[in-house]
């Protein structure tokens, strides 16, 4: 195909049918608003991805921004680097260049997790070495109530179950932006198919062995329930309303508790013991974001199991999220656990 055919297609196809031109217009209002010059794209081949790589090529028509679209390849299955070529070959005859980067380490347990976190991590380097400021994602509506579930499942709080933000910090430079929040995965499996005729499915992603697929599977005897996405998005969308004002009560306790310096952080001992378990949770893990600068929060069992330690008279030290936890004076002191 050539150059101008492929994107004569990407300008105009999106045109062609009511429900895509409404998302494509509403994907670019949005990042009209974030005003960023360059982005990296995370590519994986499934449809939602290959919808992201659609979009955003279009949007490069009209406005002068760079796009880096990005594929990790794991080499946890056989055929994976075999099935990264494809992605590859296939955007190329839309003139979209991917750059396949490889993870070196090797993952033998808790694999969605930890590829999840190398994933990341590798995006993260290669932002950096590009002086990228942004990475777009292509979570949607439906990964939110799948996530919602797996968090329930877990007995997570309001934060976890208050939904993934659309803009949010990877780190102390890099955000991590998820514009198609509010997008059915139907209409981005309709995007893929009209633009590139096809799209690749991990298998991995009908492992029932995994959580998120066995969640994924529940959606059909939902909707044949009477309980449809939409709304589970509504109850979604009212608890991050709640999660937003407690928030702003949590910061006046932050600052009144907290105190920070370079290497490590004071939390007042006599203060932290009069609090609620959930606001103490709260506080243990904003201490070790802010020290780590990590983007997930440890598993809330483990800060559970951190806090009766720590208000035990018998407490020395633990450890959790890549922090070291000891008594100063009249003070839990946090530093950066060697060797993390």
């Amino acid at each position: 195909m050539s150059k101008k055919n492929s994107n004569a297609i990407l300008k105009n196809r999106f045109c062609d049918f009511e429900d895509l031109s409404l998302i494509y217009f509403n994907f670019k209002n949005k990042l009209k608003k974030l005003k960023r010059k360059s982005y990296l794209v995370a590519i994986s081949g499934g449809p939602d991805s290959l919808a992201l790589a659609a979009l955003t090529r279009a949007y490069s028509f009209e406005k002068k921004t760079i796009f880096y679209y990005t594929l990790v390849d794991h080499n946890i299955r056989s055929n994976s680097s075999k099935e990264a070529d494809q992605v590859k070959a296939l955007l190329k005859k839309y003139n979209i260049k991917l750059n396949v980067l490889k993870n070196d380490s090797v993952i033998k347990k808790n694999i969605q997790s930890e590829a999840r976190k190398a994933r990341y991590e590798i995006l993260k380097n290669y932002c950096i070495k590009k002086n990228i400021k942004t990475i777009i994602t292509a979570h949607n509506l439906d990964d939110q109530v799948e996530t919602f579930f797996i968090r329930l499942s877990r007995g997570s709080g309001l934060t976890g179950l208050s939904a993934m933000k659309s803009l949010s910090k990877l780190d102390k430079k890099i955000d991590l932006y998820r514009p198609l929040l509010d997008v059915k995965k139907d209409s981005l499996i309709k995007i893929s198919k009209t633009i590139f005729k096809k799209y690749f499915i991990d298998p991995s992603n009908k492992n029932t062995k995994f959580l998120r697929t066995k969640i994924r599977n529940l959606k059909k005897p939902l909707m044949k329930s009477g309980i449809s996405y939409d709304q589970i998005i509504k109850s979604i969308n009212n608890l991050a309303s709640s999660k937003e004002v407690i928030d702003q009560y949590l910061e006046e306790i932050f600052k009144d508790l907290i105190h920070i310096s370079k290497y490590q952080i004071l939390i007042d001992f006599k203060k932290f013991i009069r609090l609620n378990l959930e606001v103490k949770i709260k506080v243990i893990n904003k201490s070790i974001k802010t020290l780590r600068k990590n983007y997930y929060d440890p598993r809330s069992k483990k800060v559970k199991f951190l806090i009766r330690s720590i208000e035990k008279q018998s407490f020395k030290k633990a450890t959790l999220g890549g922090c070291l936890f000891f008594k100063k004076k009249d003070n839990i002191c946090l530093i950066a656990e060697k060797g993390v």
